[in-house]
């Protein structure tokens, strides 16, 4: 089996491609025939429909996954994990997840671009529904220490109140476009023409 492709994305941090090279990858071994359930990277492969923000494809590769895989591979079980809680919305035990595991070298990088963009998401989900937090669940949500939160936090412009550990949160100015698409226009154009014939 050729893992290329893969070796490549994984080395230039490429994270976005990695699900789709190995679901292309997987897709061509099957159709050779070849059995490839012990050597094939599911740790990884997991990990790159997590990093895609693709639950619903890790969840059907983790049903897929051989039972003798999930019991010998734990670094398989510990990506499912991560997609598991992310299934359920907990958010604050993504990031223990992420933290709970000594990942092998190869998953490192990935499963640490990861966790950064996942913090991203997760500051932007606060700063869109709350006006103010406590300390205590910012640095859930971002699995961080609260000391850590609050800063990090801050230097995104929130406003802390020492007393009551509550943030109050600063938000975030949304960058419009009043340029006009003309193909846009005409999709447009022919709906609602289509709607009144």
């Amino acid at each position: 089996m050729d893992f290329g492709d893969l070796k490549e994305a994984l080395a230039s941090q490429s994270y976005a491609q990695i699900a789709d090279i190995c679901d292309h990858l997987m897709l061509q071994v099957a159709a050779e025939g070849v059995a490839f359930q012990e050597e094939w990277p599911y740790a990884i492969h997991l990990l790159g429909h997590i990093y895609a923000d693709d639950i619903n494809s890790a969840r059907f590769l983790w049903k897929s996954i051989p039972s003798s895989v999930k019991e010998n591979q734990p670094e398989v079980v510990a990506a499912w994990t991560i997609g598991q809680h992310l299934w359920t919305r907990d958010y604050a035990a993504v990031h223990e997840a992420i933290r709970g595991f000594d990942w092998s070298q190869e998953a490192r990088g990935l499963v640490a671009s990861f966790a950064e963009q996942y913090t991203k998401r997760m500051f932007r989900l606060l700063s869109s529904a709350y006006s103010t937090i406590s300390v205590q669940d910012a640095a859930l949500f971002l699995g961080m220490s609260e000391d850590d939160a609050a800063n990090y936090v801050l230097r995104q412009g929130w406003d802390v109140d020492p007393a009551s550990r509550m943030l109050t949160v600063k938000q975030q100015q949304a960058v419009t476009d009043q340029k006009l698409d003309p193909s846009k226009l005409q999709r447009l154009t022919e709906y609602v023409f289509q709607l009144e014939h």
